[in-house]
């Protein structure tokens, strides 16, 4: 349990056999990131404070198919996040009286990852780190229709990083 009374449960699956690259990144790291994340949102969504996602590491294939699918966009992408919470849901009320509270799903490709890391100049965890967080800020009701919107979520993913000691230079 994190030191604020938040909980989260990250379930990681690991669907990268198709990839040549590996995340390098355990179970138990996803979990701390997160937690330490969440602590540092405080998101007021839930009176419990438990909180359950669900995180995909894929590859360009499957996110492509995940993209065209949903997005309609019939090209890889490098994070797609599938909120739980959405404001239209019938079932809201009854979600967000649940324990743990359900956030959503954040489905990773690391092949694209890769990619972005190499153009970046930094590890590929430090990308994984940089997206899942973006992912995270999706699940929460972030989004960024525009530029000052975008930039505000850039800026917030900065700070979550820092918060697990990683410092990123933003470019994109």
């Amino acid at each position: 349990m994190g030191r604020l009374g938040v909980e989260v449960e990250v379930n990681v699956e690991d669907n990268i056999s198709n990839s040549s690259f590996s995340s390098g990144i355990d179970g138990e790291t996803w979990q701390n990131w997160f937690d330490a994340w969440l602590e540092t949102l405080q998101p007021n969504i839930s009176p419990s404070q438990t909180y359950e996602l669900g995180l995909r590491l894929t590859d360009d294939a499957e996110i492509q198919t995940l993209n065209s699918q949903y997005r309609h966009q019939d090209k890889p992408t490098d994070v797609l996040a599938f909120a739980a919470l959405e404001v239209d849901s019938p079932q809201l009320d009854e979600m967000l009286e649940s324990e743990p509270l359900y956030l959503g799903d954040i489905v990773i490709s690391i092949d694209t990852a890769f990619r972005q890391a190499q153009e970046q100049g930094h590890p590929l965890q430090t990308e994984l780190a940089w997206l899942a967080a973006h992912g995270l800020l999706h699940l929460l009701g972030w989004d960024h229709p525009d530029e000052d919107s975008l930039n505000q979520m850039l800026d917030r993913q900065a700070t979550l990083l820092e918060t697990i000691g990683v410092r990123i230079c933003q470019s994109s």
